[in-house]
């Protein structure tokens, strides 16, 4: 009797629709596994590099220099994207004087406009894929419960089909049917704590995007180091010059 019951036994004598939920939760985990591995690793080094490009900027000694130290950032390091928009747009508006942009907003409205952009657009990078996790978290228990209906639903008519009703023949079929209850659970948690994690984990990296990019407005749309932003007392310092455009 040992031989006719389990996960084994059950998948091969499992239907269309099945295989297609089954199949659809062996989708749901692999997803959920690959992108929490992606995404801890992402956001580890993300982290792991904060602290040191934040200060790579405020320890240069001019503008100049700290655009350069954060052009040989990796393309994927979101602060360093976030000073180098702020830089184009101060270097953008100072060789724009006298022209209709000038008159319509002021280097600190227009630097505030480019940071605001920036740190959407990282925060944006930096949530991707909690949604998929959200959505696996969610619906992932309700398709393990549509497979163990559906497993119940044959089983019953198999066990009224042979027309013996004990215990012992019961109890095989129905529990291969609720495999798929476990099997949904065991996709939904993992993905309910990475969420969770992410989720925690981005507030904190959010949190530092406000920061310095606070401090980049005082920095470039007043042309001084102010306090607090990393570099102690009010120091004044050149305006950047603009990049040239590429071709």
């Amino acid at each position: 009797m040992e031989n006719q019951m389990g996960l084994r036994h059950m998948l091969e004598h499992m239907d269309v629709v099945g295989w297609g939920t089954f199949l659809t939760l062996c989708g749901m985990g692999v997803l959920t596994l690959w992108f929490i591995i992606v995404g801890f690793i992402r956001n580890t080094g993300v982290r792991a590099r904060a602290a040191k490009v934040v200060r790579t900027f405020w320890e240069t000694q001019n503008p100049q220099e700290a655009i350069r130290a954060m052009e040989a950032q990796p393309k994927s390091e979101p602060f360093s994207k976030i000073a180098l928009d702020c830089a184009n747009a101060a270097a953008h508006h100072t060789k724009s004087e006298g022209s209709r942009l000038v008159e319509a907003l002021n280097r600190s409205e227009f630097i505030d406009r480019a940071l605001r952009q920036a740190v959407s657009r990282e925060s944006g990078r930096l949530e991707g894929g909690l949604t998929l996790l959200a959505s696996v978290g969610s619906t992932a228990p309700f398709v393990g419960l549509f497979g163990t209906v559906w497993g119940i639903y044959h089983a019953l008519i198999t066990i009224g089909a042979s027309g013996q009703a004990s215990l012992d023949v019961v109890a095989g079929p129905v529990g291969e049917a609720l495999i798929m209850t476990c099997f949904g659970l065991g996709v939904a948690i993992p993905a309910v704590l990475g969420y969770n994690f992410f989720v925690r984990a981005n507030r904190v990296t959010l949190a530092q995007f406000d920061e310095f990019a606070h401090d980049l407005h005082d920095y470039f749309a007043t042309g001084a180091r102010v306090g607090g932003g990393g570099g102690g007392a009010t120091q004044r310092v050149p305006t950047p010059a603009p990049k040239p455009a590429k071709a």
